[in-house]
């Protein structure tokens, strides 16, 4: 294993959250694990099954679908069901489609050529902005949104931290959701009034709501991180290779753990679930991220790479979108050979990510 490289992305997770991720470690050594209502969810055939066998409550609390619900409230993607909901899944995944990613790469190749000669003159990067700046970019055209895009991944990026902030326990929870209520009320006033459109349904600002702060959290959480593991581990002469896009996406696993809800009773690797169990998903043990490192030349199978992106009806429609904006990036990196000078970990963010990482071309 790379250790410096696995060291340094451990911090994200011990400094934003220390808690959830000492559970994680704690409870992996077996594939299933109930903890009174909660089951956790670590092996790779487990994963799957919940995702692909399992009915799911889409809209309860603490749940993706049910932060979707608190941000903009109810009719978005989440609480539809069958026709209705893949058919939105349908119209989601054609805009982030090869055609709609061919359509956004201009977005994100524009702020790479403006960001980037300051590697070439000796200067220093700090990726955070720019992945802010690119997710930004990317989200305010997939929403039709004339707004700076800085402007909108502030927003985007405070709605889900204030949202994170609002579920954990403690003296200060009322606090936190006043404060992401505000948050939230903030992100649906953007877009709704960057659409110039009074006719914009509730329901509709909800779904759009949720694709920025999908698109635009992962992708803050993701490039530097990747990038950030490409330096350590010095594996700029595989930049262009997509194997490398897809280990290190699997390794950093943006979005580590996935929160659902049971909505009938099934069994999950010979444990029963009830209906009403709060399901934990750690992608990043199914993806096996916590022990295996990236290799391009024996890289894990397509099939385990997939699963921090989820699978079958659960799968993310912007699968396809992330790996082509690592993928350039790390491209458009690779004649710096960079390597990282700082790195400050977020401890407030809604995923483990960097506050700040800056790098400069290799000496």
């Amino acid at each position: 294993m790379s250790g410096v490289a696995r060291r340094r992305d451990r911090r994200v997770y011990l400094a934003s959250h220390p808690v959830l991720f000492a559970l994680m470690a704690a409870t992996r050594g077996r594939p299933v694990r109930r903890l009174g209502s909660t089951v956790l969810v670590h092996g790779a055939k487990a994963y799957r099954t919940v995702l692909t066998r399992v009915p799911l409550d889409r809209t309860a609390a603490g749940t993706t679908g049910g932060a979707a619900g608190e941000l903009a409230g109810a009719g978005a993607l989440f609480d539809q069901d069958g026709d209705d909901h893949r058919g939105t899944r349908r119209n989601t995944a054609a805009m982030l489609g090869s055609v709609g990613v061919a359509k956004l790469r201009p977005l994100w190749m524009k702020v790479l050529d403006d960001r980037l000669p300051v590697l070439a003159a000796g200067g220093e990067l700090d990726l955070v902005p720019l992945a802010a700046e690119i997710a930004g970019a990317t989200a305010a055209e997939l929403l039709g949104l004339d707004v700076d895009p800085v402007e909108l991944a502030s927003a985007a990026r405070e709605a889900a931290s204030a949202a994170a902030r609002a579920h954990l326990p403690g003296p200060g929870r009322r606090r936190a959701e006043t404060a992401a209520a505000t948050a939230s009320a903030r992100l649906v006033k953007l877009i709704m009034r960057q659409r110039g459109d009074d006719t914009l349904q509730h329901d509709e600002a909800g779904l759009r709501s949720m694709i920025a702060v999908a698109a635009i959290n992962t992708s803050v959480a993701a490039m530097p991180r990747a990038v950030a593991w490409a330096c350590d581990d010095d594996l700029w002469e595989h930049a262009a290779d997509p194997v490398l896009t897809d280990e290190l996406l699997r390794v950093t696993a943006p979005t580590p753990l996935l929160p659902r809800v049971a909505a009938a009773d099934a069994k999950i690797g010979g444990c029963p679930v009830r209906s009403g169990d709060r399901l934990l998903l750690i992608a990043r043990h199914a993806a096996d991220a916590h022990r295996r490192d990236p290799d391009v030349g024996v890289p894990a199978p397509a099939r385990t790479a997939q699963l921090v992106f989820g699978i079958g009806p659960h799968a993310c429609p912007g699968a396809g979108l992330a790996r082509a904006q690592l993928a350039d990036l790390l491209t458009a990196l690779a004649p710096y050979r960079p390597v990282v000078v700082r790195a400050r970990a977020d401890r407030k963010a809604a995923l483990p990510g960097w506050r700040s990482l800056t790098i400069k071309s290799r000496p």
